[in-house]
Order: structure tokens, then C-alpha cells, then sequence
């Protein structure tokens, strides 16, 4: 039985697996893609929560202009039904043409350049964040609508759901799609039997009546351009139930196969299902009669609008259908707040995928590209919920302001997306084809017929998503959506410069014929400060290389320390040069690096490589007490040519923590099973080592003569010289293979 990923019997799991479960190995990759009746839940949750909100943003942009205007909100639900099935047939045809993920993005991208690329990809991270920061906002409305006490905490509550939903999400695709699979069906199939229950009742002359329907509101003189403002206001309202169309075309690696059969009919699932809550939930609207204000007080009739929360339009459709308070009433408000909550659901398995594939083309940090332990692109998750908390924390979660900044981003995408569509579908006519069909980037045939159907889809759905852009910029931009048109040009920026970054990076470690390696000499370097064990187990690790050449090094900063240290290193007859670098100035760092310097080009082109003792701790306070010079010290090294960085670490007892034992020995020491003093190791090494007495003596005089020339350059400021402490070094050091 495979143990893989699984911890030592009887040792404790970590926080991490409890939270996020065992680690999945590369080859059950296949094992977590989704099936259909799985994947619809999970990159359906944000276009099917729209219908939550969808008819009652509608609704109440009408109703500003008075109950009249009511009348055409049939006309402006059918015209958002009309886009929506655009949308979706438009979208079949980029799935079946660009499976591999990249949705809009690589469709811009390879059909209309790479600037129009980023744009996409800039509007629909954007999106992403919001979608997270608006769902998780609308969710905790309703929940404070029924609990008004947690209305403080609204702030905390909306950044612990983005937390819960990251930390489902971190345990898998599968795991996530199962959590969130029941809600969704229940939401879908609730709202399906209220609106079929109004609608038999209304057949049988008995049509539910809402709680709103008494009221009026002032009607006011408009203008014929107030009155098309108003409508184009209310149908760019009535688009959001667009929102998370998109998510499918970005993740059709995630199906399992034939991924682009599953995508296209999850995606046809997901429009239909779309379209027909929206259209019953506006019929049940109208049927009900009610009335829903953007200031509740502009209901006249309703004494209590001041201190009661005015109820959702599903809400009162719930009550008029099936009775307030009543057990259905509750269902519907429960499955309700759950769908907008895991709306953000969406966005956590689009974000990810798109930055992986923007990863994947030098755009986005590389880190965003790996697979985390649970194979989900951990890194991206937990990226758009550290972004939609902020953006929550900003705004306060609060969805009045926040909806403000909605669906500008999808709306680029989805225009430049067709455009793009549009010109691949174009380009591949141009071709030219045989008697057979024209013959696609993969190798499939298609009949012309085929490809001028598709691009008459495409060709609609570009026309009608540019319409709906402007459309929505006009009537959103002075109410904050200004701020999405500041965001995505520093998106785009940020992306074309670490594209330049990488192209740069790549270029300069290309091989070409100019690039040579070689190097004469192998030298190691031991930094000690004292001489204590850690320092002894960097002198065995650097005697077991095997180097051309060995020293110690001391950096000097207080005269007693290193007379002690020059002391006990006679005393316990350590056969290996030591070197003394006076630091006047306290630095390890510099020093350090001028010597090498000095030593390069005295001995030549030779490898130096310097090893390191660093503490290594059990408890976190515990690294908060040292002063980790060696992180310091390699850092300024590894800014050196030539030189390598071999860190030693020295396991305190402490680790026994996180390890399960305490420091061992010195090594070898436990396999021979007694322990050697320090000068018996030293002399059953010299034995074997007597063959380097010549490269060793290099060595010394090469040390010797850089130290004495970087003394001279040390003291050009004119700080005394130290007096000689009467310490003789040996007259010929002994480098220990």
C-alpha cells in the first residue's frame, strides 16, 4: 500500500494537513478533474447567484422613473436574455477552437496582438476580485438582514468567508466541487418550484400578491433622454446575470475527458438554467407587483421604512408564494445567501487557471504556474483572496459601493474575446481549404458552412458585448466604476514588465558562443567565530569535500575574542591555517568579500567556496534571539563571481520539536560508535591526507599574502595597527582531504 505523502506512524499531523489534507501525488491529477453534474456547481455559482440579484437590480433602476416604467422591464429582461444566449453560443464556439484554457486571453492574445491580450487579462483578474469582494458582500447582507445584531462584525464576517472558501478550494478542485454542489442544486431547484408554483396559482386565477404591492412612488416628468438613460441603466443592471459566463472558456482544463464535449455542454447547462430563473423570476416580479426602491423611503405607504430593512425581491416573492415564515420561505433564503456567498466560488477556480496560463507565457510570476500539494494552483487562490480582503476591508464589504465596480472587466473581456474569435475565424477562411474543408491549428477538419456559422455567432456576440461595454461604462463610471479604469492599466503595465523581465532573463543565461567556463583551483573557506561545535562541523563538512586548498577565516572585531580563539586553536592542535581579517569597523559582510577579492586575483581563476554554521531552531520566538549573520553573509556573497555558499546547519535541541531527535554528534562519529576527540580526527585524517602537503602549502602562502595586502588597504585610513599577539602560524598548514 502507497505510504505517499502520508506522515511517520505515531507522529502528530500538522495544522496544514488537517486543514488542507495529505498531498496528492502528480499521477492523481486526472482522478481530481470534474465531471459534468460536478463541474456545473462549481463554475456555475456565479452566473446562477446573479439571478439572485439580477431582476431586483432591474427592477429597481424601473421603478426611479415611476410604476409606470415598470412595464418595461419584460422588454428589458428579454433583451438580457437575448445577450445571455449570445454569450453562451458565442462562447461554444471559442471552447471547441481554444481548449487549452486560456479563454479570452489567448484568444485576444494570438488574434489580435499581445496588447489587446492584456487587456483581457488585466479586465478579467479585475473582475475576479470583484466577483470574490461582491458575492461575499451580498451574501453577508442577507445574512445581517435576518440577524441585524451582526451587523458590526459585517467587515470580519465577509474576510472569514474568503478565508473558509480559499481553504475548501486549497484542498482540491474535487474536494471544493462537492462542498459546493449541494447549495447550488437546491438554489437552482428552489427557485424553479416558486417560480412554477406562482405561475400554476396565476393560471388558476389566484396570483400570489407581494408585501410591496400597495405602494407607490412618485412619478416624475422625464425627458425622451431620461427615459432612455433610465432603460439603458436598468438593462446594464439586468447584466450582471452575465457575470462568471467567462469562468467555463478559462477552465476547460479542469474537465475531465473529452474536456471540450463536457465544457460546451456544461456551458449550454449553465445559460439555459441562466436564462430561465432570470426570465421567471422578472415574470414573477411583474405578476406579484413588487416594488423595489433604491431609497426605501420612496415607497409611499410604508410608515416603517426608516427603521425596517427593506426585504429582497426574492424575498417577497418567497412570502407572497408560499407564505411568510413559512418552511419554504426559509429554504429559499437560506439556499439564497448560500449561492451568493459561494458565487466567489467562481472566481477561485477561474483566477487561478488564468494566471497560470499567464505564468505559462512569462506575464505573471512563475510561482503562480506550480501545482500545490493538493494539485490546485494553490498560489493563485491564496493571491485573490489576499486581494478581495483587501478590496473588503476598503470598501467596508459594502455592496452599494462595491457593485458600483462590476462587470466593467467581463465586459472587455468578452468583446475583445469575439473580436478575437472573429479574426481566428476570418483568418482560417483566408487559408484555404480543399475539397474536404479547411484544416484548424489541431489538425481538425471543418466544413465552410461550419466555420461561417460560427463566425456570424461571434461576429453578434462582439456587436451586442461592444454595445453593452459602452452601455454600462456611461451608466456606472461617475458612480466609482473610474477606479476599474485605474486598475487594469496598472494590471497591464505590471504584466508587459515582468514579460520584459523574463524575456531579458532569458537572454542573458542563453548559451552563445562567447560563454566559457573553467576554473584553476579549488579553495574552501570555513567561517569561524568561535570555536564551538557548529564551527567544527563546517571544518568536517569542508575536510570531507575534498578541496584543493582549506582555511579558516576569523573576522576580527574584538581583540580578546580572537586571542582566545587563536589560543584554543593551538591548544587543540587543529591541523588547518587559520586566518585573522581585522574588521575596524564591525562588519562581517565586506571584509569578508574584499579578501576574496584579493585572494581571485592572486591565485587565480579558482572556485571559493564558503561554508557557513547557522542555527537552526525548534520554537519561532527562538529566532527572534540570534542574530543570523550567516543569512546576512550569504547574501552578500552570493552577489560575488566565483564564489559558492555551503550553509551548515546546527540543529539546537530545541528541533526535537519538529524533527524528533536532539543534535547528533559530529559526523562518523556515530557510525564508528565512540566518540573521537578533536585531535585524534585530526591526526587519522592527516594520514590520509598527506598527498595535498603541496596544494596545501599554496594555499597558506596565498592566504598569507592577500591577508597582509588587505591589511595594508584596511589601515589607509590611519587606525593603528594591532600590536602581534606572539601567535605563531605553522610554518607550513596542513589542508586535510
Amino acid at each position: 500500500m502507497s505510504t505517499e505523502g502520508k506522515g511517520k506512524p505515531g507522529e502528530p499531523r500538522s495544522a496544514k494537513r488537517i486543514l488542507l489534507g495529505e498531498p496528492l501525488a502528480s499521477e492523481k491529477l486526472e482522478g481530481q478533474l470534474l465531471p459534468k453534474h460536478l463541474a456545473l456547481p462549481i463554475f456555475a455559482s456565479d452566473a446562477l447567484s446573479s439571478v439572485a440579484y439580477a431582476p431586483q437590480e432591474l427592477m429597481m433602476i424601473l421603478l426611479i422613473g415611476g410604476l409606470a416604467f415598470l412595464s418595461f422591464a419584460p422588454w428589458v429582461a428579454a433583451a438580457v436574455v437575448l445577450l445571455l444566449v449570445t454569450v453562451v453560443a458565442s462562447y461554444r464556439q471559442l471552447v471547441k477552437a481554444y481548449p487549452s484554457g486560456g479563454g479570452d486571453f489567448e484568444v485576444a492574445h494570438k488574434n489580435l496582438g499581445e496588447k489587446a491580450g492584456l487587456i483581457v487579462a488585466s479586465a478579467l483578474l479585475v473582475d475576479y476580485v470583484l466577483t470574490v469582494a461582491v458575492s461575499v458582500a451580498s451574501g453577508v447582507d442577507n445574512i445581517i438582514s435576518a440577524l441585524p445584531a451582526l451587523a458590526p462584525g459585517r467587515v470580519w464576517m465577509a474576510i472569514g468567508f474568503v478565508v473558509l472558501i480559499a481553504a475548501v478550494n486549497l484542498r482540491g478542485v474535487r474536494e471544493a466541487s462537492k462542498a459546493f454542489a449541494l447549495p447550488t442544486y437546491i438554489f437552482a431547484g428552489s427557485i424553479a418550484i416558486m417560480v412554477g408554483t406562482a405561475l400554476i396559482r396565476t393560471w388558476l386565477g389566484d396570483p400570489p400578491i407581494a408585501e410591496s404591492a400597495g405602494f407607490s412612488v412618485h412619478s416624475t416628468d422625464a425627458t425622451q433622454a431620461a427615459v432612455v438613460l433610465l432603460l439603458l441603466r436598468a438593462f446594464s443592471s439586468g447584466c450582471s446575470a452575465l457575470t462568471g459566463v467567462e469562468a467555463i472558456a478559462n477552465g476547460v482544463q479542469a474537465f475531465r475527458r473529452p474536456k471540450i464535449r463536457n465544457a460546451r455542454t456544461t456551458l449550454l447547462l449553465l445559460g439555459g438554467i441562466a436564462a430561465v430563473l432570470f426570465a421567471g423570476l422578472v415574470a414573477m416580479a411583474l405578476i406579484t407587483r413588487v416594488h423595489y426602491a433604491e431609497n426605501p423611503c420612496d415607497l409611499q405607504g410604508w410608515a416603517q421604512c426608516a427603521t425596517s430593512p427593506q426585504r429582497s425581491l426574492i424575498a417577497q416573492l418567497a412570502s407572497a408564494t408560499f407564505g411568510n415564515n413559512s418552511l419554504p420561505f426559509f429554504v429559499i433564503q437560506a439556499v439564497t445567501a448560500a449561492i451568493l456567498l459561494l458565487a466567489a466560488n467562481t472566481a477561485f477556480n477561474g483566477f487561478p487557471l488564468l494566471a497560470f496560463v499567464l505564468a505559462k507565457n512569462s506575464y505573471a510570476p512563475k510561482a503562480l504556474s506550480t501545482r500545490g500539494d493538493r494539485l490546485v494552483f494553490s498560489n493563485g487562490v491564496i493571491a485573490l483572496a489576499l486581494a478581495a480582503i483587501i478590496l473588503l476591508a476598503i470598501y467596508g464589504a459594502n455592496l452599494t459601493n462595491l457593485i458600483q465596480l462590476y462587470i466593467i472587466g467581463v465586459f472587455v473581456s468578452f468583446t475583445l474575446g469575439q473580436s478575437g474569435m472573429v479574426r481566428h475565424w476570418i483568418r482560417l477562411l483566408r487559408s484555404g481549404g480543399t475539397d474536404e474543408g479547411f484544416r484548424t491549428e489541431d489538425g481538425e477538419l471543418m466544413r465552410r458552412s461550419t466555420i461561417i456559422r460560427s463566425l456570424c455567432i461571434n461576429a453578434f456576440g462582439a456587436f451586442l458585448t461592444l454595445a453593452v461595454l459602452v452601455v454600462v461604462t456611461i451608466t456606472k463610471f461617475t458612480h466609482g466604476a473610474w477606479i476599474v479604469f485605474i486598475m487594469m492599466p496598472i494590471l497591464w503595465f505590471l504584466m508587459l514588465g515582468v514579460n520584459r523581465y523574463y524575456r531579458d532573463v532569458e537572454k542573458e543565461v542563453a548559451l552563445d558562443a562567447d560563454v566559457k567556463f573553467g576554473s584553476r583551483g579549488d579553495h574552501a573557506i570555513v567561517l569561524v567565530g568561535n570555536l564551538q561545535k557548529p564551527a567544527l562541523k563546517a571544518l568536517d563538512y569542508a575536510i570531507a569535500g575534498d578541496h584543493d586548498s582549506l582555511e579558516a577565516v576569523h573576522i576580527s572585531i574584538d581583540e580578546e575574542t580572537t586571542a582566545l580563539l587563536k589560543q584554543q586553536w593551538i591548544d587543540n592542535r587543529i591541523d588547518v591555517p587559520l586566518t585573522v581579517i581585522e574588521s575596524p569597523y564591525r562588519e562581517y559582510g565586506h571584509p569578508l568579500a574584499l579578501y576574496i577579492e584579493k585572494r581571485r586575483e592572486y591565485a587565480g581563476a579558482e572556485v571559493i567556496t564558503v561554508y557557513l554554521p547557522q542555527y537552526i531552531v525548534g520554537h519561532w520566538w527562538e529566532t527572534l534571539l540570534h542574530n543570523h549573520r550567516a543569512r546576512r553573509l550569504s547574501h552578500d556573497l552570493m552577489l560575488m563571481h566565483g564564489v559558492m555558499i555551503a550553509l551548515v546547519p546546527w540543529r539546537l535541541d530545541s528541533t526535537e520539536l519538529v524533527y524528533g531527535r536532539r543534535s547528533r554528534p559530529l559526523p562518523g562519529q556515530d557510525r564508528r560508535g565512540d566518540a573521537l576527540s578533536l585531535e585524534a580526527r585530526t591526526l587519522h585524517r592527516h594520514t590520509a591526507a598527506s598527498h595535498k602537503k603541496g596544494k596545501a602549502a599554496v594555499g597558506a602562502a596565498a592566504a598569507a599574502a592577500v591577508n597582509a595586502q588587505i591589511e595594508a588597504e584596511v589601515r589607509e585610513d590611519g587606525t593603528p595597527q594591532g600590536e602581534d599577539d606572539g601567535h605563531e602560524e605553522p610554518e607550513k598548514p596542513q589542508v586535510l582531504s
